[in-house]
């Protein structure tokens, strides 16, 4: 007999059958753990779904321990409830060997790839991912698995937050950014082995987050958004790299924004752009958000004795302004709005300062714009409208070139490549030629 525990092969059990039996039992086991992991990653509670699937509690439990069978059409419905293919709950393998553009996106972007416009933007930046994965693998240099995987469950919105700020403060310290603003968001994440593009989407739909074994992770977002709000949206795929890479395929969109992975990833992109420690700093330099009364403990050094002290700063002279709040979103590249959420996050403002700053964004929207401060943050001008591909075609330029500097690839391919990369054929021929230093 085979010891307990162990897996079992067909030739040790005493027939055909209870090998067939045992693997529909591991499947409809391994089943239930994908539905309960979906739901709970929703932020849905067993009811809810039960409700929704008019069931009893009890049924859902069942069905997520394994002990009940699930009709397709229950399957159908849960995901669309979860956000998720159906193939999803199946596996990750399975479907991450399936054809990206033929078979994946389709069925996860219907509505995307219904689209000639959109899938042919799509399939564009989909063609240079592959590229670019082709000769990271001529080259040897695998470096997805540099990004940390920081997977962990969160079964509420408290806790989905308090992941999401310790990681943002991680990754801080791990790139070595310390407080200080970010520069150019989508370079940092390419920085990182990730695929980084922009295309036009849905306006409902910011961005997306892509794990497949044909190209590695992948981030896109949607270019017909503003440049601060796509800084955000880098930030929040990068989020579910870090997360959530074992979903294959993640649509940020306002239909999912209540499951807690989205909040989570949210509340990661703000702690990530806008650090605690670094808007405290400029406030600290602007001499504002400190309370309005502050006691100091003196030793008296002749008496031996404590003096106790109180510093009374002018009155009104640490209330925070539209003024401060558009300073800040300026210094960390980010919206008026998200720096306005976030100096309540943080603490440094009440709910009816926020209410008061918030209904003052177009006063402070003009007042950047009289004083040049509402620009671009990724370095770029405000006629930026191109297809948003800056950072991918550096990515697969850099490997081209080099591939060709190291003899694994010839000038007919590099020449091939130049047309996807938009760079004239004999330019990138001098680029490769001279990273040679022959």
């Amino acid at each position: 007999m085979p010891k307990a525990g162990a897996r079992r092969t067909p030739a040790s059990f005493d027939s055909e059958k209870e090998y067939v039996m045992e693997e529909r039992e591991l499947d409809a086991v391994q089943l239930g753990e994908n539905l309960k992991r979906a739901r709970e990653r929703s932020g849905k509670s067993q009811q809810q779904v039960a409700d929704l699937l008019a069931l009893p509690r009890t049924a859902v439990t069942n069905l997520e321990a394994g002990n009940r069978a699930v009709s397709t059409l229950e399957l159908s419905k849960l995901a669309a409830l979860y956000g998720q293919p159906i193939a999803h709950f199946f596996g990750q393998p399975k479907s991450n060997m399936e054809d990206l553009s033929a078979v994946v996106l389709p069925r996860a972007l219907p509505a995307i790839m219904a689209s000639d416009e959109m899938r042919r933007a799509i399939e564009k930046i989909i063609d240079l991912y592959t590229e670019g994965a082709q000769l990271r693998e001529l080259l040897g240099n695998s470096i997805d698995s540099a990004v940390p995987n920081y997977a962990m469950r969160a079964a509420t919105v408290g806790e989905s937050l308090r992941q999401a700020e310790l990681v943002a403060h991680e990754e801080r310290r791990r790139l070595g950014l310390g407080v200080a603003p970010i520069g150019n968001v989508a370079g940092l994440i390419a920085s990182q082995g990730i695929w980084t593009a922009a295309t036009e989407l849905p306006e409902d739909l910011s961005g997306l987050f892509i794990n497949h074994t044909s190209i590695g992770f992948a981030v896109v977002v949607n270019s017909a958004h503003h440049a601060v709000r796509r800084r955000f949206s880098y930030a929040h795929e990068y989020a579910h790299a870090l997360f959530d890479r074992d979903d294959g395929i993640r649509k940020t969109e306002r239909a999912n924004a209540s499951d807690l992975v989205e909040k989570r990833a949210n509340s990661f992109a703000a702690s990530f752009l806008m650090p605690t420690d670094g808007i405290l700093e400029q406030l600290r330099l602007m001499d504002k958000g400190n309370p309005s009364r502050q006691s100091q403990i003196l030793f008296d050094v002749a008496g031996n004795l404590p003096q106790e002290a109180e510093i009374r700063p002018p009155a009104g002279s640490q209330a925070i302004t539209y003024q401060d709040v558009t300073m800040l979103a300026q210094h960390f590249g980010v919206s008026y709005e998200a720096m306005v959420w976030r100096l309540k996050s943080i603490g440094k403002i009440s709910a009816s300062e926020t209410d008061f700053l918030i209904s003052k964004k177009g006063v402070g929207r003009d007042y950047g714009q009289a004083l040049h401060l509402l620009r671009d943050s990724d370095g770029r001008g405000s006629n930026y409208t191109e297809d948003g591909g800056i950072e991918l075609r550096a990515q697969v330029t850099r490997l081209a070139t080099e591939a060709y500097r190291r003899g694994e690839i010839s000038a007919g391919r590099l020449r091939d490549l130049s047309q996807k990369l938009q760079i004239q054929a004999d330019n990138l021929l001098v680029f490769a030629e001279s990273a040679r230093g022959e």
